[in-house]
């Protein structure tokens, strides 16, 4: 890998140099390889930088939030679609659904009452409560997407309170330690680097002042390494390969937290939003789940990707900067992500021959005509599958599962027509003659909805 890894260096360093950031910190995580990581710069202080050098994360710190809320959801805690008034005594807008608060269409406005980013004071638990009730709701809920550092900090409240504890407490007992995300913190360790503000007419770079996010912290109080990182970005697109007994998190659950709620521009649909996590279309059914930061003197970029021909598996990259006025470097995790597939993809795995399909299904597989489409129904990985005989390559198969108190009715557990059900009908001898999937009537020759058949002709 070291071609590859020297490209990556190079990019970096241009990016550094280009963009006139005092410190840049990369790594990108994949199950195949061992860690890459590059740094360029200076810290601004007496401490080195290298790869144990901390940064502020800013509102990545959402991600972990968001992960924490779904697993009170998973243990039966809540619903995401009760009001956080169910939950948290308040003041007002208590009927704001956690659904919609993690995915910022509650509609509630940006930051806690008052000028926090011009005091730079932000709340403690009990003001942030109490002043809910000056806070407005400037957008009706599920209008439009409407990002609120505000609406994140209850949710960090309600885990909190569900929990019987601190916000803090709670992230590291049920997710930092089980993924050993040793270098994550609420508070700057003695490795930190110093944020800053490089003038836009200068060399010179200012410091910024150190703050303390408060209340406000499940929204963007985290420091971490660019190594943390890009194994939490790796957790978010592949938790099955760092987690696979799901102590923090069921893969289905991370699932859901990627599929897409909303865009961020109604015209332009580059970005959307899951549960607390932006996802980026990368084209070729690629998409890259995370979310970027920002906080005084500091900005981050923390994605997985997901998808495509030679991807491998946990994969993510971290790009952590002590400037906080180089927004354009942050297309750089991105970059990093898809160079390292062009340039080192995953291995291609040998096909290796598999058990026959169950006695019962054998007769069913091949081609079957739905809709006046013609779909091939099949037996891989121990399962049966369908696609359309249409499909690319790359598109994924509807995937089944048997219902096992009905025979012959199956699941549509993934793909198309996700949830739905396939029944199938027998003639005397057991052949399967007929399908229903989704209620719509499969057959083994193209008919009409009124039963022509095209062959016969009636």
């Amino acid at each position: 890998m070291s071609e590859v890894a020297d490209r990556l260096d190079r990019m970096v360093r241009q990016v550094q140099a280009q963009a006139r950031i005092p410190a840049v910190s990369a790594a990108l995580h994949r199950a195949d390889r061992p860690l890459w990581s590059c740094a360029v710069g200076g810290t601004g202080n007496d401490t080195a930088l290298g790869p144990a050098t901390q940064f502020r994360i800013g509102s990545v710190t959402k991600t972990f939030t968001a992960v924490l809320t779904l697993q009170c959801r998973d243990d039966g805690l809540l619903d995401l679609d009760d009001p956080v008034g169910r939950h948290l005594d308040l003041p007002a807008h208590g009927e704001l659904t956690l659904r919609r608060l993690l995915s910022h269409t509650a509609g509630l406005q940006r930051e806690p009452f008052g000028d926090v980013w011009d005091s730079l004071r932000a709340p403690d638990a009990d003001q942030l409560l109490a002043d809910l009730a000056r806070a407005e709701r400037v957008l009706p809920p599920a209008r439009r997407y409407h990002y609120s550092n505000l609406g994140m900090a209850l949710l960090g409240q309600l885990v909190g309170r569900l929990r019987g504890g601190s916000w803090a407490e709670v992230l590291a007992e049920r997710v930092l330690v089980p993924l050993g995300l040793t270098a994550t913190t609420v508070t700057p360790g003695p490795t930190a680097a110093t944020g800053f503000l490089v003038d836009a007419y200068s060399d010179e770079a200012h410091p910024e002042p150190p703050t303390d996010f408060g209340a406000v912290g499940p929204a963007a109080q985290l420091w971490s390494t660019a190594g943390d990182m890009a194994r939490w970005a790796a957790f978010l697109a592949d938790p099955a390969a760092l987690d696979p007994a799901g102590a923090v998190l069921a893969p289905t659950t991370l699932d859901e937290m990627r599929w897409p709620l909303t865009v961020t521009d109604e015209t332009l649909w580059a970005t959307g939003f899951g549960l607390g996590l932006i996802l980026v279309p990368q084209g070729e059914r690629v998409v890259h789940v995370g979310h970027d930061g920002a906080m005084p003197g500091f900005l981050a970029g923390v994605y997985g990707r997901r998808g495509g021909e030679g991807t491998p598996g946990a994969m993510g990259c971290a790009v952590l900067l002590s400037s906080g006025g180089a927004a354009a470097a942050l297309d750089l995790p991105h970059r990093l992500l898809a160079a390292a597939v062009e340039h080192d993809p995953a291995q291609i795995e040998p096909w290796r021959p598999g058990p026959p399909a169950p006695a019962p299904l054998r007769g069913l597989l091949g081609r079957w005509w739905g809709e006046g489409y013609e779909y091939v129904f099949s037996w891989h990985d121990g399962a049966l599958r369908a696609r359309g005989a249409d499909d690319p390559p790359g598109r994924p198969p509807a995937v089944f599962a048997p219902l096992p108190d009905q025979p012959d009715v199956y699941r549509t557990v993934s793909g198309r027509e996700a949830g739905e059900l396939l029944r199938l009908t027998r003639d005397e001898h057991g052949t399967v003659i007929r399908m229903h999937w989704a209620t719509y009537r499969f057959t083994r020759r193209q008919e009409t909805f009124d039963r022509y058949d095209f062959r016969q002709g009636g």
